[in-house]
């Protein structure tokens, strides 16, 4: 033992190379032995005692060593290799956490410009406030940074480029480095040795505005190439076009580039840039890539496309990447846009005024990407069923790019809508260029894809604990057999095809990672659900279906990060250029840029009385931030996209809608089940810009029943605006509103009403009018119906009527008026039921 720990003792200072002969003295290595040794090491770095034995046996070379010395040489040669990994990671520590500090430093110093600069600023306006000149002074405390305006003539003209690149590249610098902007910290990051970078949005400037800085083990050059393909990086990048190129000094080079950039849900337009991008190397060897916007209203290489777009501004912005000690680089990212929020809808212009979501969808996702590209490229990762890092991000990039296109529809991929059931909650789309077909997987002749989408607005319900419970749960909300129908256009054979043999469910989900994000945002997986044939002729034959899956936005803590479930039928050995059609679900939070929530709930137009009112007991204002700042508003958009043979475009049409709404229905039930303790979720129908105000529709049904009845339908003190939406939803008789069309169909319901048919806001619009009555009450209608039309109104005789559950309902009368939508009695918005007195049998 003593001569082993001596000779472990001499290991460190190279004995290694060193063994005992037979008369006890050191005798070194020859070449060939280390030779020999290393190639076994590199074999097996810890061979068994009969292993070592046939070494030498077998390698006359080491016939005069000792097997006790063969075994002391793999113990020395293991800590040696122990040794120099973890002396080659504590300088991988030491680089990061240098260069760390270098970027703190940094910061704090930018810091100590800025306070400098706000004293003055403060000092200045005091002077100005003590003064006794009658004259103002317009002297704003803001950080905004003008921008000229540059013509898109200057294009054509590459000596008129020059000078607006130079200024983009001093503006740009200003913001990245300097005290242009007011930077404040990020909500939610912490910087440290382990973080991604540094991360800030603007406080008070024009537009939206986001910073980072961090180490990327990368150099300059690779990073601009991977950062210059927006695209791969930017999920909601549609595309960037080069139009034009010049050199410019010092090897950069300037760039007009038009950009497009997909809607996030349905009830916005897309957005569009021209702009100027320069690269070039600054004197201390840092290189850069800057851009900005260029004025006009050039309606892009494709003008029929650029219809569907709006144009958005990119105020000086871009990449400045310094190269490190040591290898890599540090790279400071600068986000800085105008996304025009006043063409969205109003309760949606939260999303295009936060700065967290330009943080959390840029410039954050750019530096994720880079450290991913740099840890694969170090062999850092590891993913599942032998799949490469390249191949999982171009499924990962395929499922979002395929579900952003479902969602927004262009006409120029194909995409034209079909004419509305006579509601309004779910659009269908259809493309007939899209086919999946293609040379390894025959298939049988697809007329197209269709895609039904619909949005809805959630209150008081976190977009990560609700992704991850559909991500968890999936027979909560989806239908096996349409997994099949779906599944099935991936199939070769039509005897394989799940959906058209019964097929039981049985309730499982597997879950199969394939690999995830550095820092486990964005998760791909497969999923297989386990399903049982119900025929004994082939009860032998796998039933099961395969998923590619990719969920994001999990963590709670990201504050405006988009949180999304996106899926695909796949094969259960599908290759790397496998089929995907994408459905999913899509949530995005809703904050407003004044903290104002309250103000913009009541404004947008909507028919969810709900999603207007308080339900339950009152809030105390003095309660804690974490309370009231939750009262938090998203944005849930679902796009389905299902396959089709042309002669039953329609019939596939019809399940789609409906499969969408009892999807939309589940999703509902789930987000009340999820609602944190003490608050009440509220979910809207799809945010129809075409829909009165909640607050309106109320007045409406109230002074119609007024003008009618000559009484009022509520108290005498309900005299304000939200006093009658709220009196009006907890009115205890049941009052539900149904449209003039064909087919009346249900648009809206107070509590008392959904309480009585058993049914949610969003479910309540698949109900028709016939549909709650008996053979009995049917005919009353019909014959009461005309004077209905002729007069106003009728009282109808108590009666019998069916929830949506099949269970029945007694009333004592049911009053129906006709609801005026203005003062006009011609204009004649929809018919109204109150049902008094009702009790389930």
């Amino acid at each position: 033992m003593a001569m082993v720990a001596q000779q472990h003792r001499e290991s460190s200072s190279g004995s290694i190379t060193k063994h005992l002969d037979s008369s006890g003295k050191y005798v070194r290595y020859t070449a060939e032995q280390v030779e020999a040794l290393e190639r076994v090491y590199a074999e097996c770095p810890k061979p068994s005692s009969l292993r070592r034995q046939q070494l030498i046996r077998e390698c006359h070379i080491l016939s005069n060593i000792e097997p006790k010395q063969i075994k002391v040489w793999f113990q020395n040669r293991r800590c040696r290799e122990k040794q120099r990994k973890e002396s080659s990671r504590l300088q991988t520590v030491n680089r990061k956490l240098s260069a760390m500090n270098k970027l703190l430093m940094e910061e704090n110093d930018r810091l100590q410009k800025q306070v400098s600069q706000l004293v003055c600023e403060n000092g200045y306006m005091r002077q100005q406030l003590q003064s006794v000149s009658a004259a103002t002074t317009d002297v704003s405390c803001e950080s905004v940074v003008t921008t000229p305006q540059h013509s898109l003539r200057d294009a054509n003209n590459p000596a008129g480029l020059l000078p607006i690149a130079e200024e983009t590249l001093a503006e740009f610098l200003s913001k990245a480095t300097g005290t242009a902007v007011d930077w404040v910290p990020m909500p939610g990051m912490k910087p440290g040795p382990d973080s991604v970078g540094i991360f800030a949005i603007s406080h008070s400037c024009s537009g939206v505005a986001a910073r980072a800085c961090g180490l990327v083990s990368l150099e300059p050059t690779k990073i601009a190439d991977i950062l210059k393909d927006r695209p791969s990086w930017f999920r909601d990048c549609r595309n960037v076009e080069v139009i034009t190129m010049f050199p410019a000094g010092n090897g950069g080079t300037v760039e007009l580039l038009y950009t497009q950039i997909y809607a996030p849900t349905t009830l916005a337009p897309a957005r569009d840039f021209w702009t100027l991008r320069y690269t070039t190397t600054l004197d201390n060897g840092s290189l850069v890539v800057c851009e900005r916007s260029l004025s006009g209203n050039g309606p892009g290489p494709n003008p029929t496309a650029a219809s569907q777009f709006v144009r958005a501004q990119m105020l000086p912005s871009g990449y400045l990447i310094r190269p490190c000690d040591g290898g890599g680089s540090i790279i400071h990212i600068v986000d800085h846009l105008n996304l025009e929020a006043w063409s969205a809808p109003e309760i949606l212009r939260p999303l295009y005024e936060s700065s967290k979501v330009v943080a959390q969808k840029m410039t954050i996702a750019a530096l994720r990407y880079a450290r991913q590209l740099a840890q694969e490229t170090s062999g850092e990762v590891v993913y599942g069923l032998g799949r490469q890092p390249a191949v999982l991000r171009t499924f990962s990039q395929r499922l979002c790019r395929g579900f952003n296109d479902a969602i927004n529809g262009f006409g120029d991929d194909g995409w034209s809508m079909l004419s509305s059931d006579g509601a309004e909650d779910v659009i269908v789309a259809v493309n007939s260029r899209k086919n999946l077909a293609t040379t390894s997987i025959p298939l049988s002749p697809l007329g197209g894809v269709l895609c039904a989408k619909a949005s809805m607005l959630l209150q008081n319900v976190p977009p990560a604990v609700l992704v991850r419970f559909l991500r968890e749960h999936r027979s909560e909300w989806a239908d096996f057999n349409v997994d099949a129908f779906v599944a099935s256009a991936l199939k070769s054979c039509p005897y394989t095809y799940p959906g058209m043999r019964p097929t039981r469910f049985t309730g499982s989900q597997i879950i199969m990672p394939l690999g995830h994000t550095i820092e486990h945002e964005e998760m791909l997986e497969v999923i297989r659900l386990e399903g049982h044939s119900i025929g004994q002729e082939d009860a032998f034959m796998p039933r099961d279906i395969h998923l590619l899956q990719m969920c994001s936005g999990t963590d709670e803590n990201a504050v405006g990060a988009c949180s999304e479930l996106v899926f695909a039928p796949i094969d259960e050995m599908f290759p790397d250029d496998a089929p995907l059609l994408p459905s999913g679900f899509r949530i995005i939070p809703l904050e407003s840029k004044s903290g104002d929530a309250q103000d913009t709930l009541n404004a947008h137009r909507t028919l969810d009385l709900a999603s207007s009112l308080e339900v339950g007991p009152a809030t105390n204002s003095t309660t804690g931030d974490a309370a009231s700042c939750y009262s938090a508003r998203s944005v849930l958009t679902i796009a389905f996209q299902f396959p089709f043979e042309d002669n039953l475009q329609d019939n596939v049409a019809t399940m789609a809608r409906q499969y969408v709404r009892s999807v939309v229905s589940s999703v509902q039930r789930v987000a009340m089940a999820i609602s944190p303790t003490g608050m009440n979720p509220t979910l809207g129908a799809k945010l129809s810009p075409g829909s009165p105000e909640a607050v309106t529709l109320s007045h409406w049904i109230c002074q119609s029943y007024s003008y009618h009845m000559g009484t009022e339908l509520l108290r005498a003190d309900s005299s304000g605006d939200e006093s009658v939406l709220k009196n009006l939803w907890q009115h205890q008789d049941a009052i539900l509103c149904c449209s003039l069309k064909s087919l009346p169909v249900f648009i809206f319901a107070n509590k008392a009403g959904l309480d009585m048919l058993e049914t949610t806001l969003v479910a309540l619009q698949d109900i028709s009018l016939d549909k709650i009555f008996d053979e009995s009450g049917r005919k009353v209608l019909l014959s009461e119906f005309a004077k209905i039309m002729e007069q106003g109104f009728a009282c109808l005789p108590g009666g019998i009527c069916m929830s949506t559950m099949g269970r029945h309902i007694s009333y004592e009368q049911a009053i129906a008026w006709k609801v005026f939508a203005s003062s006009e009695e011609n204009a004649v918005h929809c018919l109204a039921f109150s049902f008094i007195n009702w009790s389930f049998v």
